[in-house]
């Protein structure tokens, strides 16, 4: 395994002898799931439902993180919320095999929410309160906080360091990324201090699903501690839907509407981290061609027009 090529070795007959030594039997059928940060395969099990199985990327989160992340997803549906935990295997959540990481999860259909649904929206919305009471229980210990080094600082660093930023444009993306950091703390220190808690982290509708019973969460691999306001703005794509969620999340758990203010802010810090992801995995085949306009310049031009406009929009 190396780091040009990190999942160069996980090929279908790893997966499936890795499932195998769970005790399980594949019957061979295997999905590739749309996962670029780690991979996920659905596996057909004889005689059984399908599992899911998730090989996290080498060195991306310590064992421990994983583990507390693994802890969180227990303790969510130990409340009897809808997320999809991973299972027990002999005891653990987190195995090894042949060099990789992985878990094993019940397979859970469904289809996309519908975010012009108010009815939905604020189901959603009281979800996610319930996630937030139970968030609130205790701090992550080893899964960071949504913050400026995680956010802006290391990712700029990434950017800085890839051959995919022309070097003519590194003065210019290098004030960008000054000019909005310096907005975003501006903003932040304007709202004042924030109450953190253990968030889904990236709650956006790709890591929703709803059935007839109503929705569920999956993916909980970006989980950190920040603002209640984090698991809600990604899918309010207007106010009328931000009222919605916040109708159904106040039912359920008080919202400080003073946090509303940080939207602007975790939006601008969201883009320099997109692109700061970007780079740093590049070397990973599956970049290229998921994200192929990266490698033009004219593409790191707008994003650094983009990130001035973001900062005069803070402004």
């Amino acid at each position: 395994m190396t780091e040009a090529a990190p999942y160069a070795r996980l090929t279908p007959d790893l997966v499936l002898d890795a499932v195998s030594a769970c005790g399980l039997w594949p019957d061979g059928r295997l999905l590739a799931l749309n996962s670029y940060e780690n991979r996920v395969w659905q596996v057909g099990i004889e005689d059984a439902a399908p599992v899911i199985a998730k090989f996290y990327r080498p060195a991306r989160w310590s064992d421990t993180a994983i583990l507390e992340e693994h802890a969180f997803a227990q303790e969510l549906a130990d409340a009897e919320l809808p997320v999809v935990a991973p299972l027990l295997i002999g005891g653990r959540s987190l195995l090894h095999h042949d060099g990789f990481r992985y878990a094993l999860a019940p397979r859970k259909g469904g289809r996309a929410p519908s975010l012009e649904s108010t009815d939905q929206l604020e189901w959603l919305g009281r979800l996610i309160a319930r996630m937030h009471t139970v968030g609130a229980r205790q701090p992550f210990a080893h899964r960071g906080t949504l913050d400026h080094a995680t956010m802006i600082a290391q990712p700029a660093r990434a950017v800085l360091a890839s051959p995919l930023l022309p070097v003519h444009l590194h003065d210019s993306y290098r004030a960008a990324v000054d000019r909005l950091d310096a907005a975003v703390r501006v903003r932040q220190e304007a709202v004042g201090p924030m109450r953190m808690l253990r968030l889904h982290g990236d709650c956006h509708p790709g890591n929703l699903l709803w059935t007839d019973a109503g929705p569920h969460f999956v993916d909980l691999d970006d989980a950190r501690m920040g603002p209640a306001v984090q698991d809600l703005w990604m899918l309010a794509h207007d106010d009328r839907a931000m009222d919605a969620l916040l109708e159904g999340y106040a039912s359920m758990r008080d919202f400080d509407p003073a946090e509303l203010a940080l939207v602007p802010a975790l939006r601008a810090m969201r883009q320099v981290h997109h692109a700061g992801w970007i780079a740093q995995r590049w070397h990973d085949p599956a970049f290229p061609a998921a994200f192929p306009f990266a490698d033009e310049p004219r593409w790191w031009e707008q994003h650094i027009a983009d990130l001035h406009e973001l900062a005069d929009e803070l402004a």
